[in-house]
């Protein structure tokens, strides 16, 4: 049963069994089974005057829940890196802390992102349905070619904590690496890396191209942008879908611009636009690059970690400022 005067925290979303059983040890948290919508939530803080909330894209909250609040809640927590669905600058303004988790999640998001530049240089997709189907036909040299990402240049479009993990595994397979962002990163962490001071400038001289930048309302990637590449270069986005214009992706991938594409996010999720699927040179995952045991552990525990500070009058470790 749910003691008011104890409970300090309200999780929204469903956790893995570790970060609920630390949150109700910790915090005397009220742990939801199933994910909680905006209002929901609001309604609960209302109720029980939490002071700490952990949410997800579900429970998002936007200017108008955030000053519905009540005055009791100190800090709004994300167990993830992105924090899109929520207005910060509204949480901000009524003195809440946000919080989000952006270093659980570099290595298994980095892995992630090598996957689907193999797999969508070499064909996984249809060379996993063909053995599913039965194979029955060997390949001549000439057919079901893919192309090699040894030897390759990549390029990778915003250098913080992930896009340089992507950058050694990347070295470690042999590709040639250049980067664009918003300023040049320190020597020290460049690790050898090539920068570009513009996307456009970039774009020429990428054989495979991978974004790892925030999600914004305009996409990054329209039909001009996928034009600058070489024909037959290779797209990979694990970042957000709504960094991509999806009908110039579709249109470059057709036309046979692009060689191939693999995919992790979509504009509109989890409703993907179906032509996608329909395409053989588009490996497509569903928004899975952090889901690992360990990732996700470790992101509710950064989240908690948060709550923590915050609730013993520290600073928060991992404040989102914009």
């Amino acid at each position: 049963m749910l003691e008011n005067h104890r409970t300090r925290l309200l999780i929204a979303r469903k956790v893995p069994t570790a970060v609920a059983n630390r949150a109700e040890t910790e915090f005397h948290a009220f742990v939801t089974e199933s994910d909680m919508d905006s209002w929901s939530v609001v309604d609960f803080c209302k109720k029980h005057e939490v002071p700490a909330i952990l949410i997800g894209k579900k429970s998002g909250l936007q200017a108008e829940h955030i000053a519905a609040l009540p005055s009791t809640v100190k800090i709004i927590a994300n167990a993830s890196a992105g924090f899109d669905h929520m207005d910060v600058a509204a949480a901000r303004e009524r003195g809440i802390v946000v919080t989000n988790a952006p270093d659980a999640l570099t290595e298994c998001t980095a892995d992630f992102s090598m996957l689907l530049v193999l797999a969508a240089c070499r064909r996984a997709s249809e060379y996993e349905r063909i053995m599913r189907n039965g194979w029955g036909k060997s390949f001549g040299m000439t057919e079901m070619l893919g192309t090699r990402v040894n030897g390759k240049t990549l390029g990778i479009v915003g250098f913080g904590r992930i896009g340089r993990a992507v950058a050694k595994r990347a070295q470690g397979f042999g590709m040639r690496v250049i980067y664009t962002d918003i300023s040049r990163a320190p020597a020290s962490l460049e690790n050898g890396a090539t920068f570009y001071a513009s996307l456009d400038e970039m774009l020429p001289h990428c054989q495979v191209l991978t974004l790892h930048v925030p999600g914004g309302g305009v996409p990054l990637m329209t039909k001009k942008e996928f034009q600058r590449l070489p024909k037959g270069a290779v797209f990979v986005n694990a970042a957000r879908g709504g960094l991509v214009d999806e009908d110039a992706l579709y249109e470059a991938l057709t036309s046979g611009h692009l060689f191939s594409a693999g995919l992790d996010v979509y504009r509109n999720e989890p409703n993907v636009d179906q032509r996608f699927a329909e395409l053989d040179n588009v490996f497509l995952t569903p928004h899975m690059a952090s889901a690992t045991m360990e990732t996700r552990d470790q992101m509710g525990f950064t989240a908690l970690d948060n709550v923590a500070a915050v609730l013993d009058g520290r600073a928060a470790l991992n404040p989102v400022s914009s």
